[in-house]
């Protein structure tokens, strides 16, 4: 052993530092072999970083540079999208993408995206008049005058994608440790594997898989002298209300520029409206914070793409950090000077897209450093939960019947029930926090933003976790949304 003081439960085979969506494919990938693995995640639950802050959007691929590692993976990935969104139970649309030129000298841009898109093997593209453009999106802003159809292109739950990876890799051995940080990472003995130290202990394991997302580069520079810089690039957006079908169809974007894609104007696969994100290059690592300047251009640039957007109907902001390495492609490699050692860095749109792609990417680099034996019984796919409001009524009565829980609604804006909650717990790497609930079942999401059901949901997260109140958190330590109760009223005075 190298390092033989360790005991032999925290020896690993592999350490997968970070449970995003790119960490996450990585383990269910991985988990196929017989090999024991880890996932080490800071916080608390899975999808709390870059990924909980995406836009959902599956991108076909004409944006990618030909020859960037990011434009190998992309197409490919967002074609296996519809599949695995089949076999993991997950809402998925490919609801194809626009990119809409509103001045005449851009046009020519088009036909450059047209070329990358060929050259990258995505399927079907067309560039389109702005009356042809128009008879597939009524709503395009006056002033577009053509546009690059992808019909390839499309959206899904970014939330849900990254719990079902991580859910099948559960089912198929792989250990995540939630809120345990990965501190710091130093060399076996002769070179041959690594020790890292945790926030709650130290750990061995032959080979590490780094998919820190905006902290990758901080955990290469740990092993390597050949140093990598990732600039965390801010990202603001805002949610609105539903929106009537027939409004928007496909996802829209702009003719892009050297810091993105712009701002995006899309439906989700939920129904509601998503514009964003923002493009501001920024030091800190943890600022997810929403300025007013950035909501006010997101709202001004969202303009020139579609008309008569319905601005009032906005229902919340965020923000989100994407990792942009200087080199602005993917690094995904075993670092040269640091034997063992895998960096998944870098990804940053179109990350998620990709994740199916840079799965098998790191399996292939991983089979030949070690022998990858498949094992003879593998979970391959995945319930999701049970969306009751989508069930047709005879479905619905036979599953209150079943179970009583579903008959009762606990978030009105999305109607979710106490059923669907319930398994949202229970379920492998079950929530545990109120973040957790909403992004396994959107209680939480809706247009009241939480303001009715966060006192019932907290009361069923506290029944079922056997834990009080005050100690429930919307979702990292130190967040509990109540101080304590009130004694007399627990006296019934």
């Amino acid at each position: 052993m190298i390092f033989p003081y360790l005991e032999e439960k925290e020896v690993y085979d592999i350490v997968i530092i970070g449970a995003g969506v790119s960490g996450c494919a990585v383990a269910k990938e991985l988990s196929k072999y017989e090999l024991k693995i880890c996932v080490l995640e800071k916080e608390t639950d899975i999808c709390e970083g870059t990924s909980k802050a995406n836009s959902g959007i599956v991108n076909a691929g004409f944006d990618p540079e030909p020859g960037k590692l990011c434009a190998k993976l992309n197409a490919p990935g967002a074609e296996m999208m519809a599949q695995i969104a089949e076999e993991l139970d997950i809402p998925y649309k490919r609801n194809g993408t626009m990119v809409v030129c509103s001045h005449e000298e851009s046009l020519p841009m088009l036909k450059v995206l047209y070329d990358r898109g060929n050259a990258n093997g995505v399927k079907g593209l067309r560039i389109l008049n702005r009356e042809e453009a128009l008879r597939l999106e009524p709503n395009l802003a006056d002033a577009v005058c053509g546009a690059l159809l992808a019909p390839t292109g499309g959206i899904i739950c970014p939330f849900t994608l990254t719990l079902a990876f991580a859910e099948v890799a559960a089912a198929n051995g792989v250990e995540f440790r939630l809120g345990e940080a990965a501190l710091h990472i130093v060399r076996g003995q002769n070179g041959n594997g690594y020790e890292l130290e945790t926030s709650k202990g130290k750990i061995q394991t032959k080979y590490i898989i780094n998919a820190a997302g905006v902290y990758a580069d901080v955990f290469h520079n740990m092993v390597s002298e050949n140093k990598i810089h990732i600039m965390p690039r801010k990202g603001e957006y805002c949610l609105m209300d539903k929106i009537p079908e027939d409004y928007l169809h496909h996802t829209i974007f702009p003719v892009p520029t050297a810091m993105g894609k712009g701002v995006i104007v899309s439906p989700t696969v939920h129904g509601n409206m998503l514009i964003g994100p923002t493009a501001v290059d920024i030091e800190d690592k943890e600022d997810t914070s929403t300025t007013a300047e950035g909501l006010s251009q997101v709202i001004k640039m969202s303009a020139f793409s579609v008309k008569n957007i319905p601005y009032r109907s906005i229902i919340t902001s965020f923000a989100g950090l994407r990792a942009h390495e200087d080199g602005d492609d993917f690094i995904i490699e075993e670092v040269r000077d640091a034997k063992g050692f895998i960096d998944v860095a870098g990804i940053k749109s179109p990350g998620l897209a990709s994740s199916p792609m840079i799965a098998l990417y790191v399996r292939d680099i991983l089979a030949g450093m070690c022998e990858l034996k498949e094992k003879k019984e593998y979970v391959t796919k995945r319930r999701g939960i049970i969306r009751f409001a989508d069930l047709p009524l005879e479905e619905q009565e036979a599953l209150i019947r079943k179970d009583p829980a579903y008959g009762r609604i606990v978030c009105r804006c999305e109607k979710v029930t106490e059923g669907e909650i319930i398994d949202a717990i229970r379920r492998p790497l079950g929530a545990r926090t109120m973040d957790g609930i909403k992004r396994r079942t959107r209680a939480g999401m809706g247009r009241c933003q939480a303001g009715f059901c966060t006192p019932r949901t907290m009361e069923i997260l506290s029944r079922e976790l056997g834990i009080g109140m005050e100690e429930i958190c919307k979702n990292r330590p130190g967040s509990a949304l109540i101080k304590g109760l009130n004694k007399d009223r627990i006296q019934g005075v």
